[in-house]
């Protein structure tokens, strides 16, 4: 499965050995957290757009992490926006570990994690989130190369929508119904 994903996407495996006799490499494979946190974003943002959509909603997503002007891990980036304390803990004198936030609704940089809707995979998208789960476990080995088809995308909209914050960004590709921009340093 993993060479047919490989090749179905474009990307290459550094690690591959190119004689079949070899051993293959010890992996260190990603945290399951990081690859849900992925996957959930692939799918919401891009699920009918097929690889490229899923993996132009990948790059972005390292795109951010590799800027300091944005958090270092998958689910940070993916869950970035302003939160509001939730109502059932906030007058309690209890560890703020044990508090309870919940992101502020349409005010965060993946809208479908703050849209008010619910979040869960529904059955029926089962074989494709399955799919998408395996493309961004793929995408988070560091044995593997993830072409960025953005080319350098920390932005991204729907070509129905207009955002302020476009005309301050470097437009760099369209794909499916997205159009990426590159913020420049």
């Amino acid at each position: 499965m993993f060479i047919e994903l490989l090749t179905a996407i474009g990307i290459g495996a550094s690690a591959l050995p190119s004689d079949a006799s070899e051993p293959l490499p010890i992996i260190d494979y990603p945290d399951p957290t990081e690859v849900m946190c992925l996957a959930e974003n692939m799918y919401h943002e891009a699920k009918n757009q097929g690889t490229a959509g899923w993996s132009a909603v990948a790059s972005v997503t390292f795109n951010r992490i590799r800027d300091s002007r944005f958090p270092n891990t998958v689910c940070e980036v993916v869950k970035q926006g302003p939160t509001r304390e939730s109502w059932k803990t906030r007058l309690l004198d209890i560890p703020d570990e044990e508090r309870k936030y919940y992101p502020i609704r349409h005010r965060c940089q993946f809208s479908w994690y703050c849209d008010g809707k619910s979040d869960e995979i529904p059955s029926f998208d089962g074989e494709i989130f399955q799919l998408i789960y395996e493309y961004a476990e793929l995408y988070l080995r560091p044995d593997v190369i993830l072409i960025d088809i953005t080319d350098g995308a920390t932005h991204y909209h729907a070509d129905y929508v207009f955002p302020e914050w476009r005309k301050s960004k470097t437009k760099t590709v369209e794909i499916g119904d997205h159009i990426f921009y590159r913020w420049e340093k």
